[in-house]
């Protein structure tokens, strides 16, 4: 099996920025990409940002200029770093992944339990 982990969520006030971390450990052979989602009450999960094997980044419209995804393929771990933070970012964000598992050498989707941001006016 493969388990996600996120870490570094919590409370900070507008304008304030936090470091997401997920940490992925188990039966990996390989990533296809990595992303971050989230979501708020009441509404649908969304796609914040990804990351391709290759490096490439995209970013959804609205967090644009003020979040950065990275990776560090050495430790199987992966970062959203959120700067300029808004309420409206309030939400539980949750890393996923698709792993190429050792073992079967089939491809499957990941996530996280999920870690509450809660941005204060």
């Amino acid at each position: 099996q493969v388990q996600l982990v996120e870490s570094g969520g919590g409370l900070v006030q507008a304008g304030g920025s936090l470091r997401l971390s997920c940490a992925a450990s188990g039966d990996i052979f390989s990533f296809n990409s990595m992303g971050w989602y989230r979501q708020a009450p009441g509404k649908q999960r969304e796609s914040v940002a990804a990351i391709t094997s290759g490096g490439s980044t995209n970013y959804a419209d609205s967090v644009k200029g003020r979040f950065t995804t990275s990776r560090d393929n050495a430790k199987n771990m992966w970062y959203l770093q959120m700067n300029s933070l808004k309420p409206e970012d309030s939400a539980v964000y949750y890393c996923n992944a698709d792993v190429r598992r050792r073992t079967t050498f089939r491809t499957y989707t990941y996530w996280g339990q999920g870690t509450q941001v809660t941005v204060s006016a």
